[in-house]
């Protein structure tokens, strides 16, 4: 009776125990599953051997792709090679197949409901077994914000505040990418606008930059989308045709030249005229910078033949 007595206490004192521990368990897997769902990152779980398989995905990846996400990851585990960008297609091949760097963060869009592709940066970790990749988990966290930070900032850091063209600073980055990276034909015309200081000095400035915005519309109206125009001063701006001819060069330069001669640049019944001048190379390697003071001894070649005949007059 003893022994029974004994054995009953140490019995029920281990079940004690046992029942502690399956609760303090029980809590801890549900603060887990509670941080999990609640986290705003899309925690996943995907199975790829022996055939791919959707385990788990975080409810937050409704909030970010639209709501009706889980469910079609759900139903169907080949959504995410179906949402993936087709650009970014091989990323996501590589990192279920393990041909990828899984220390690197990698970066990947996926389209939401609504059509629209979204950027996360994603963390995964590959899953062995005997030596084999059979699954990968991982974080994902939306950066459409920063990628839209950051081309914001790249947009100001190439183009002029006040007409919306490239700026100075990505002209010296073309002439050090056609100089050093891409060898090919290159055509160059520089325009200066005429008796700026005149009309800054008796309108005002504000006068003078309506009319330096008139001229870069002028520019980007005629000129094809494959042209590169820059402002890179205050009345200059350079036009760079890449992959032309010496001929298309000289037909676009005498169009532009009648368009500005028979309808120059106006901005509340001011007129203003352009000197340009345009220069040519079938090889490019090195020869960015003499193409470039060729077009601007040309232009001056304009600009003083126009002072000359004012002075006759």
């Amino acid at each position: 009776m003893i022994l029974f007595l004994v054995g009953l206490v140490i019995g029920l004192a281990t079940y004690r125990v046992y029942l502690k521990y399956q609760k303090s368990k029980f809590l801890k897997d549900n603060i887990s599953l509670k941080l999990v769902e609640r986290s705003k990152d899309v925690i996943y779980y995907y199975q790829v051997m022996p055939v791919y398989k959707h385990i788990y995905t975080s409810p937050s990846v409704d909030f970010f792709l639209g709501k009706g996400t889980l469910e079609a990851l759900n139903k169907d585990s080949n959504t995410p090679f179906e949402m993936i960008h087709p650009e970014d297609k091989a990323i996501m091949e590589a990192k279920v197949s393990g041909e990828i760097d899984y220390n690197e963060g990698i970066i990947q869009r996926l389209k939401g409901t609504d059509g629209i592709y979204h950027y996360f940066e994603e963390y995964a970790t590959p899953i062995y077994e005997n030596g084999k990749i059979v699954a990968i988990q991982g974080i994902m966290r939306n950066i459409d914000d920063k990628v839209k930070l950051e081309r914001e900032l790249y947009y100001q850091s190439t183009h002029d505040a006040l007409t919306n063209i490239y700026n100075r600073g990505y002209f010296d980055k073309m002439l050090h990418y056609y100089n050093e990276l891409e060898n090919v034909s290159i055509g160059m015309i520089l325009c200066d606008v005429d008796k700026l200081k005149f009309v800054n000095d008796t309108y005002g400035h504000k006068k003078g930059d309506q009319l330096i915005q008139a001229v870069a519309k002028l520019l980007t109206d005629f000129f094809s989308d494959t042209t590169i125009i820059c402002r890179v001063g205050g009345d200059e701006f350079v036009i760079i045709l890449p992959k032309t001819s010496r001929e298309q060069l000289d037909f676009l330069f005498d169009h532009f030249r009648k368009k500005i001669n028979h309808s120059p640049v106006e901005s509340d019944g001011i007129h203003l005229q352009m000197s340009i001048g345009k220069a040519f190379r079938d090889q490019l390697f090195n020869e960015m910078e003499s193409i470039y003071i060729e077009a601007d001894k040309n232009m001056y070649i304009e600009k003083n033949q126009k002072r000359n005949l004012t002075l006759r007059l």
